[in-house]
């Protein structure tokens, strides 16, 4: 590249002094500051571009490798579940000649299901009303105006 030392800087800002003038000089450096931040701005710009190319690249390489493995495990599973089937089947049909002799009479009632609680749509808390009786627990709840009637104090005549 160029190697530009401070006597060349120094030699330009001279040359260029003497040829743009002392009053465009200012106004011709902040123009070619500007032009310096874009051109920098936009060799940015390009190597962000390049570098979120490749990794774009990379993750393209890293979702095949996750595709390729996870297409294996699906075989795996697809064969291990071919085998399972087999033996289940296998050993479905030997269970059912051994239940084939038995078949049950006819003339035996079947009993009715009966759920185990007596009422199973009533929600039952952990805490039994007698306890709660006992310690003082309101097992009801009370509107505002049923509570203000119930402790309103009576009126002595």
């Amino acid at each position: 590249m160029i190697d530009l030392g401070i006597s060349k800087l120094a030699m330009i800002g001279a040359v260029a002094l003497i040829v743009i003038g002392p009053e465009k000089l200012p106004r011709v450096a902040r123009t070619v500051g500007t032009l310096i931040g874009k051109a920098q701005r936009y060799v940015g710009d390009v190597k962000a571009e390049v570098n979120r190319a490749m990794e774009l690249d990379e993750l393209k390489k890293m979702k095949q490798t996750v595709e390729d493995a996870a297409q294996d495990v699906q075989q795996s599973i697809q064969t291990n579940a071919a085998d399972f089937e087999k033996s289940w089947a296998e050993a479905t049909a030997t269970a059912s000649e051994g239940i084939a002799d038995y078949r049950p009479s006819l003339s035996e009632p079947v009993p009715e299901y009966r759920h185990p609680k007596k009422n199973w749509r009533l929600k039952q808390g952990a805490m039994p009303n007698w306890y709660k009786a006992r310690a003082g627990v309101r097992t009801k709840a009370l509107s505002g105006a049923a509570r203000v009637a119930r402790f309103r104090p009576t009126k002595s005549s």
